[in-house]
């Protein structure tokens, strides 16, 4: 039986902390939401429109980046403060090839690395416990 690989994502609209389990450690990295050309002065004096679209296009992109490296998971959680992680689990489910990958959001506030990494042990073991032949 093949081992199920399993990733926490705490992650919010600015950025993602991609959190590989396993029994013996953990594998992180950061994903960061690339917020160029909102931030200066000079689109400031384009319209909100366009604005808008180029925050959006950024958005795509921090998704679609998450995205490539969910597809190689079978469980995912993710988790967080803000409604981003809605947002990726949104995407993720409408694209059908995606349709047997398990993932769940949580609500979670700001946390340190360790916290981060304290909330995915809890939730994998609560989850291993309950993850019974029988129970199916």
């Amino acid at each position: 039986m093949k081992t199920k690989k399993r990733l926490g994502i705490w992650m919010d609209h600015s950025n993602a902390h991609l959190i590989e389990y396993n029994n013996e450690d953990y594998k992180v990295k950061i994903i960061k939401f690339n917020n160029k050309g909102l931030d200066n002065q000079e689109g400031l004096q384009h319209s909100e429109s366009l604005l808008h679209n180029k925050e959006n296009q950024n958005i795509k992109t921090y998704y679609k980046e998450l995205i490539g490296v969910i597809k190689d998971f079978d469980e995912i959680v993710l988790f967080g403060p803000t409604n981003a992680k809605t947002e990726l689990h949104n995407l993720i489910r409408e694209d059908h090839k995606y349709d047997k990958l398990k993932i769940e959001t949580k609500s979670a506030e700001k946390m340190s690395f360790t916290e981060e990494h304290d909330f995915i042990a809890d939730y994998f073991k609560k989850l291993l416990n309950y993850d019974n032949p029988y129970y199916k």
